[in-house]
């Protein structure tokens, strides 16, 4: 309890200006998060480790669904809730895209939260996501550790909650850490996408309509108007950080280049916080075989230290 109320007192502490951009990391970090109603729905699997249930929660009043892997036993058990990377909304099902990290730290004893995020599977969908630059997803994350901090099941350990972001879910992971910082203990991010949001359009979605016959048509584009894509951007906020961060990358990775890391990583150095880095070399976007679990036992090992 007290380091929640610890987290709190820090997220009153970074009040934004109220001349805050509307589209911006200071308004979204000025909203109330409210994460609430986690609802465990069926079993999907039993193991011999854990089971799998389908699960629902309300991130600001949207219906979110997701999968969560319980470990058998008593518990209260630490939570990780796992940010995933990018896929097609059209053809993603619940709790894909981090199936092989859900199965490792449920069998080492972490209830492993997977959110499907807005727009996903039977979560409910928001129309505004792309003019806001899908900071809808960010909230999501935040609230899915709101909605399991305020729910009443005995099995999770409501003083223990870390998160573990992938690829997009990396960028999603440094947007959390600035908006609310003390929500997660830790974050552990996977071959993370660029922390600075002019990258990130430049790269995928510049041809988004919205992006540019709105957002482009309002405020300009990052080149037109690099002032606006700066405050869009977590790397901005790094001051803000006060959560300890595991970042690791692949050396060969041509979907979301080391250097967009290795910026992040000297930024965050920088400002003296606690930043742990692991690169592997040769590693592409996705880490396979023994790259895969080094990459695991790693951040178990920094997921024990940081949730103590």
């Amino acid at each position: 309890m007290r380091k929640f109320l610890v987290a709190v007192f820090l997220m009153m502490a970074f009040v934004a200006p109220a001349h805050a951009q509307p589209v911006s990391m200071q308004a979204f970090w000025q909203q109330e998060f409210v994460g609430k109603d986690l609802k465990l729905g069926s079993v999907l699997a039993r193991t011999g480790s854990y089971t799998r249930y389908a699960v629902t929660y309300r991130s600001n009043g949207l219906k979110i669904s997701g999968i969560m892997n319980v470990p058998k036993g008593k518990g209260p058990f630490p939570l990780v809730v796992l940010a995933h990377g990018y896929i097609d909304p059209d053809i993603y099902r619940s709790g894909q895209g981090l199936a092989r990290e859900q199965d490792y730290l449920a069998r080492k004893g972490f209830i492993a939260f997977h959110t499907d995020y807005r727009n996903h599977a039977s979560s409910d969908d928001d129309p505004n996501l792309m003019r806001g630059l899908r900071l809808g997803y960010t909230m999501d994350v935040i609230n899915a550790a709101n909605a399991a901090r305020n729910s009443t099941f005995t099995f999770i350990d409501t003083d223990r909650i870390s998160l573990l972001g992938r690829s997009m879910g990396g960028g999603i992971g440094f947007n959390t850490l600035v908006s609310a910082p003390g929500v997660f203990d830790s974050a552990v991010l996977f071959a993370t996408v660029s922390s600075k949001a002019a990258e990130n359009t430049n790269k995928w979605l510049r041809n988004d309509p919205v992006i540019r016959k709105e957002i482009f048509a309002k405020y300009g584009s990052p080149e037109s108007n690099p002032a606006f894509w700066d405050a869009a951007s977590a790397y901005t906020y790094f001051d803000r950080v006060t959560d300890p961060v595991l970042v690791l990358h692949g050396t060969a990775d041509e979907t979301c280049p080391i250097r967009w890391a290795n910026e992040a990583v000297a930024k965050l150095k920088s400002l003296d916080k606690d930043v742990t880095y692991v690169k592997y070399k040769g590693a592409g976007h996705t880490f396979f075989g023994s790259t895969w679990t080094k990459s695991m036992q790693e951040s178990v090992k920094f997921l024990k230290r940081t949730m103590a």
